[in-house]
């Protein structure tokens, strides 16, 4: 790992646990173990590493989630469609980066207006259009009943959003959560789909 990426490993470890207002550019230094100066040679500043920190996220989210501009291949069957959505949820409540992620941007929401955007995107409205263009696709194959998709979506993601929520609270909770998101899509599946 590079000096740049200890960095933002760090940075993203202690955003997680003090907030951004709440880290210093030396503590962030200390925590890779090279003095503030040396920090300034691959950053400007906290900003532009909090710049850098969204910014990588949201490509890792974009490749391994999706997004309404990519959502993946269109499921054939219900159980294609379960197990696609099983790994977008495993995925974000296990990969550790996206989980410090998540739970900095939550905490930080109220206080910066990019993060208040980012986190309105990937945890409410980005990944509801997503799973409509989802649902809607699979539609128009006669996999899904005609309705709504937008008011699909919402009650499909909704009860997930929750339980991700329960589970970054109280990881103890993560296969409890897990197990209850996939009940809740395969009832989802068994109410929606022909």
């Amino acid at each position: 790992m590079t000096t740049k990426e200890r960095i933002l490993d760090e940075a993203l470890t202690l955003f997680a646990e003090y907030g951004y207002d709440g880290t210093s550019v030396e503590e962030i230094a200390c925590a890779v173990g090279i003095k503030a100066p040396s920090l300034y040679k691959h950053y400007k500043g906290k900003e532009d590493i909090l710049n850098a920190l969204i910014d990588s996220a949201e490509v890792k989210y974009e490749q391994m989630f999706g997004s309404e501009r990519n959502i993946g291949k269109v499921p054939e069957s219900a159980e294609d469609f379960c197990n696609v959505t099983m790994k977008r949820i495993e995925f974000t409540m296990k990969d550790p980066k996206i989980r410090k992620t998540r739970m900095f941007l939550v905490q930080e929401q109220f206080r910066n207006e990019r993060i208040a955007e980012v986190t309105k995107r990937h945890q409410l409205n980005g990944v509801q259009k997503m799973f409509a263009k989802i649902i809607k696709g699979m539609m128009d194959k006669g996999i899904f009943i005609e309705d709504d998709p937008d008011l699909l979506a919402m009650e499909l993601t909704s009860p997930a959003v929750l339980m991700i929520a329960e589970s970054d609270r109280q990881p103890k909770y993560e296969e409890v959560c897990l197990k209850g998101i996939e009940r809740h899509l395969k009832h989802f599946c068994k109410v929606y789909m022909k």
